[in-house]
């Protein structure tokens, strides 16, 4: 646990009652108003996140806090030469603004980091009682209860060594996520003595709360917190048995046949375009009840579907991976628990791979190892003998778990895999490269009628128009599922007046996001303490298009009839409808400066860092899923896409692990 200095923890309250400060108004919501950042648990929940950064990153966030306390800090926006706890509130936030749009990335960077952290703290944090804000900003909190909730009867069973420990098995199995559970189940099938080894927690749908601070932090990596080197987007990841399925928010495409034909061709993967690879989809799509019946609209889905219509682009229906509501089931209860299913569904209707393969492989005989983190694969004269992991237990203890096996199938997703792959000894030049990551930026959007984006099924609308909008590059429309905490990180602060007000409005905020897909990549490379770092930025090409996309999110707003458009960007660049030109604004798109650190971007897909494919110096994976350093080492992840998926990858890591899957 990182540990803060006195005057480090003073400061970071200070810094955070400025963001949120307390103020006096007269009406019903005087209490929301008067709520400062520090009457929240600031300081121990921020220290719980940092703690989860890699040590450089905890470092400088140290270092942020000392500027904060330096009379240097004048240096940084031309003020007083005073630290923090020296100027004046006026000053304090005037700093804050000048931080947001200083011409200096690193400051911005700064500023980010701070108001997300804060922001996410005073708005996300729940315990018992819930949150004191929830109320007066119109979220309803959680919808545990024992009347919607459905009995917990899927739980797996886990293993838990109590020493140091060596045992043995046939093929070893890193991940549980998309890839992992497939070839798993897949290879208890055919008879193999096969252990899963999983470095996040199992946490069972009685143990998924629905409270968002809480469930970010037990199911994706870094609690959330992950970000590229230079704090520019923010990375989404699962972290906890089942992977990005047990988070996602179900959409379920196939890999276009467009994409496929390029992964086949241009990088000498014949499979993909063969008459029998289609049969991956169908299985896959079988066992996980992939379907559209169940993708029924909530009113911001409503909205981007009804609005690209009228505007007469391509909408489409989005398939997804949820099982029907048990008979007698609360049919609107049914409905209104999806929209927390990216919190874990407490549930149990979305048929991630704990429902679903994961399930399968433990009844035949899997054993699956949480809290287990790979050191190594170990290989002698060029083939896998084991793996030698670590488990760490509830109090934190670790123990050395050392597996004898035959073959090695590495699951552990696009930022984990070629560090693993690099620790173990490998030296093919394109591993960790190539790291493609759909970066996301959104529209907001204020409507009349309420919105509420946090009920309802997460993705059922998509627009299309735009996929390729350049040769297979463009990018898709589609809706997130927008809770307070997520809505805090995202909304632009100007001060901390306006920062309270726009959250008091988020009933009747819907979004559309931008998924690029990038022709340009970035890398993952390994940090000091053999984590993952990511070094992405974002290429004049791509950004083309995601403004381009942001356009035309702009445009099917204002055709469903929002009243008022907002970029989310740190700027607030926004269009009252009836008032501004919204021609002019969206013209004006272009002109705004987008350089990195001055608006928000997002990552909820990783891609492509030990691609597949027939060339031995592009590909460290072979056609098969082999490395083509050690025999008997399979990837079966989305690190081995030879180009991001441009739709939402869960199905096309499930179908190219059932085709690798053939191959071991």
């Amino acid at each position: 646990m990182i540990q803060l200095t006195t005057r480090q923890k003073e400061i970071l309250i200070e810094i955070g009652n400025t963001l949120i400060p307390s103020l006096e108004k007269v009406g019903e919501a005087s209490a929301y108003w008067e709520r400062k950042a520090s009457d929240m648990p600031l300081v121990e929940q921020i220290v719980e996140i940092i703690s989860s950064l890699p040590l450089e990153e905890q470092k400088e966030f140290k270092s942020l806090l000392n500027l904060m306390d330096s009379r240097a800090l004048g240096l940084t926006w031309m003020g007083p030469l005073k630290s923090f706890s020296n100027l004046s509130t006026e000053q304090r936030g005037r700093l804050m603004v000048k931080w947001a749009t200083s011409p200096i990335s690193d400051i911005r960077k700064g500023f980010n980091s701070l108001k997300k952290l804060i922001g996410i703290v005073f708005y996300g944090y729940s315990d018992t009682n819930g949150n004191p804000n929830w109320k007066d900003i119109g979220y309803p909190g959680l919808m545990i209860g024992n009347d919607i909730r459905e009995s917990d009867d899927s739980r797996l069973d886990m293993y838990q060594i109590q020493s140091n420990e060596m045992i043995s098995c046939d093929i070893v199995v890193i991940g549980s996520g998309a890839g992992g559970g497939v070839v798993a189940a897949e290879l208890v099938k055919k008879g193999y003595d096969v252990i899963v080894l999983e470095k996040g927690s199992y946490i069972s749908e009685n143990e998924m709360s629905g409270r968002e601070l809480e469930m970010l932090g037990k199911t994706y990596d870094r609690k959330g917190a992950f970000s590229s080197n230079d704090g520019a987007i923010t990375i989404l990841a699962g972290s906890c048995v089942g992977g990005g399925t047990t988070v996602n928010w179900s959409a379920s495409f196939r890999t276009p046949d467009y994409i496929l034909e390029e992964w086949a061709k241009e990088h000498g993967n014949p499979h993909f375009i063969s008459s029998d690879y289609q049969k991956y989809f169908d299985m896959i799509e079988q066992r996980t009840n992939i379907n559209t019946e169940l993708s029924i609209h909530n009113p911001q889905n409503s909205k981007l579907f009804e609005g690209a219509e009228k505007l007469g682009y391509q909408a489409g229906i989005i398939p997804r991976n949820v099982a029907p509501p048990k008979t007698g089931t609360d049919i609107r209860q049914y409905w209104k628990s999806q929209g927390y299913g990216g919190l874990g569904d407490a549930w149990g209707y979305k048929q991630g791979t704990m429902k679903t393969f994961l399930k399968d492989a433990v009844e035949g005989g899997a054993r699956i190892f949480a809290d287990t983190r790979v050191e190594k694969i170990n290989h002698a004269g060029g083939k896998v003998t084991g793996v030698l992991a670590v488990q760490k237990d509830k109090n934190g203890h670790a123990n050395n778990l050392t597996i004898t096996c035959k073959k090695v199938v590495l699951s552990a997703g696009a930022l984990h895999t070629p560090v693993i792959l690099r620790k173990s000894g490998l030296n093919h030049p394109q591993i960790g490269r190539n790291l493609y990551l759909h970066p996301v930026n959104a529209v907001s959007a204020e409507y009349d009628e309420p919105i509420e984006a946090w009920y309802g099924p997460m993705m059922t609308a998509v627009c299309d128009e735009f996929i390729r909008l350049d040769g297979n590059f463009g990018y898709k429309l589609e809706t997130p599922p927008l809770h307070c905490g997520f809505m805090a990180l995202s909304t632009p602060w100007v001060s901390g007046e306006q920062y309270k007000r726009d959250m008091m409005n988020i009933p009747n905020l819907g979004a559309f996001i931008v998924l690029t897909r990038d022709k340009y990549g970035g890398k993952v490379t390994v940090g000091k303490e053999g984590r993952p770092l990511v070094d992405y930025k974002l290429n004049a090409y791509d950004k083309r298009h995601l403004l381009h996309g942001l356009k035309e999110a702009t445009k099917i707003h204002v055709a469903a009839g929002a009243r008022k458009i907002r970029l989310l960007h740190n700027n607030i660049y926004e269009c009252v409808i009836g008032k501004d030109n919204v021609d002019d604004f969206i013209q004006n798109i272009d002109r705004i400066n987008w350089s990195k650190n001055r608006f928000m971007l997002y990552s909820a897909h990783q891609m492509g860092t030990c691609r597949m494919g027939g060339r031995d110096k592009d590909h460290p994976i072979k056609p098969t899923g082999e490395t083509r350093e050690i025999d008997n080492l399979f990837v079966a992840d989305a690190s081995a896409f030879p180009r991001c998926s441009g739709v939402n990858p869960m199905l096309s890591i499930q179908a190219m692990a059932l085709y690798i899957s053939e191959h071991i």
